[in-house]
């Protein structure tokens, strides 16, 4: 075994290297540094008013167009809403034009002359089915959601209708509960009610709350039609019913009308001025844009009448002017008045003599005819 000496082991991996002059090294380039080196520099940023201006505009552009948008918006809305309106209320419409000419055809037939009792009850069940078809129509519309409340009044007034009238066809159903005029009289009144009561709820309860819920909602140009069934009172007045049925039981069978009939012509007055026409002289009658003549009427008989043609004439020389209107009904003992006007004058009415005729119409059952036609000397003359 052989022994070395420690002193002849030498570790050379411990030995450092010969000490060498490091190599400077690279600098890389500078971020904006100011040296006014080769580098690439950071471009400086704008400063002062122009780039304010600018994001002031893009903001300014921001809102316009904001506002636009939420205005585009608004307007489909209210166009929508409008439609709705507008589509709910032409239903209502055709609902109030239908008892416009319900009610005028039932107005007609209590006043003809001619009808018997069971031509006048046939007519109210018929009235009292097409009302009902009203009534279904009426539930059946799908109104926009603020007005539902509302429409459950317009539904209650077609309802008043159809009760009223179905309520006048059984009264008449049976001619023994006709004998009794006063008993009858205050029957039939106490179920016409009905009908004027529905005239009240439309307007009252419906027609006006609607629009103003309409003007709470923002909707314009929208109309809320009215609906009145019974245009004249009287019609259904205890007076009235008390002469129809003094009629029926005095001619029960129809035919010619019994007791008196008859209209008359009381007095013709050109307006403006108030002037009345005279039949024993000339009258001087200024010509004016608003030139009227007003007729009035009478009726000089028992019974109410209805459609009575009242027409005048106007005859200068080799022209003739013809005017017509029809009184829709008028009571016994009453008057009222018809209105011409609208004249297309010829040149040479002016200082010339012209007739100016009136004519009402004979009514069934009229035997005196000598007041019906009266015929007036007029001058024509500037106003």
């Amino acid at each position: 075994m052989s022994t070395y000496d420690d002193d002849n082991v030498q570790f050379d991996f411990f030995d450092e290297p010969e000490t060498q002059e490091a190599s400077p090294r690279r600098r890389r380039p500078g971020r904006g540094s100011g040296d006014g080196g080769d580098g690439p520099k950071r471009p400086k940023q704008p400063t002062g008013v122009v780039p304010l201006l600018r994001l002031a505009g893009l903001v300014a552009l921001a809102i316009v167009l904001i506002v636009v948008l939420v205005s585009w918006i608004g307007a489909c809305q209210g166009q929508s809403k409008q439609a709705e309106y507008q589509s709910y209320m032409d239903k209502v419409a055709q609902i109030a034009r239908t008892d416009k000419q319900l009610g005028a055809s039932f107005a007609n037939k209590l006043v003809a002359g001619t009808l018997k009792q069971s031509q006048i009850q046939t007519a109210l069940e018929q009235y009292a089915q097409q009302e009902q078809q009203a009534y279904d129509q009426a539930q059946r519309i799908r109104p926009p959601g603020p007005l539902r409340a509302i429409h459950q009044n317009l539904i209650n007034a077609v309802a008043l209708r159809a009760k009223g009238l179905a309520g006048l066809a059984n009264a008449f159903a049976d001619p023994a509960d006709m004998r009794d005029a006063t008993t009858a009289a205050q029957a039939l009144t106490a179920q016409a009610a009905l009908l004027q009561a529905s005239d009240v709820v439309w307007e009252q309860l419906y027609r006006l709350p609607a629009t103003q819920e309409m003007k709470a909602q923002g909707v314009t140009g929208v109309v809320v039609p009215p609906s009145q069934f019974i245009s004249n009172p009287d019609v259904v007045s205890a007076r009235s019913f008390g002469l129809l049925l003094t009629r029926l039981t005095g001619a029960s069978t129809g035919g010619k009308p019994s007791g008196k009939h008859g209209d008359e012509l009381v007095s013709v007055v050109a307006n403006p001025g108030s002037v009345r026409l005279s039949t024993t002289s000339a009258t001087t009658v200024k010509v004016s844009a608003g030139l009227t003549f007003v007729a009035t009427v009478e009726d000089s008989g028992n019974f109410n009448e209805i459609n009575v043609p009242v027409t005048l004439t106007i005859a200068v020389g080799k022209k003739t002017i013809l005017k017509r209107h029809e009184i829709p009904l008028i009571q016994p003992a009453q008057s009222t008045t018809v209105s011409f006007g609208n004249f297309e004058l010829p040149t040479n009415a002016f200082g010339a003599k012209a007739t100016v005729t009136v004519n009402v119409g004979l009514v069934a059952g009229e035997i005196n005819e000598s007041n019906n036609k009266y015929s007036y000397t007029v001058f024509f003359t500037l106003g």
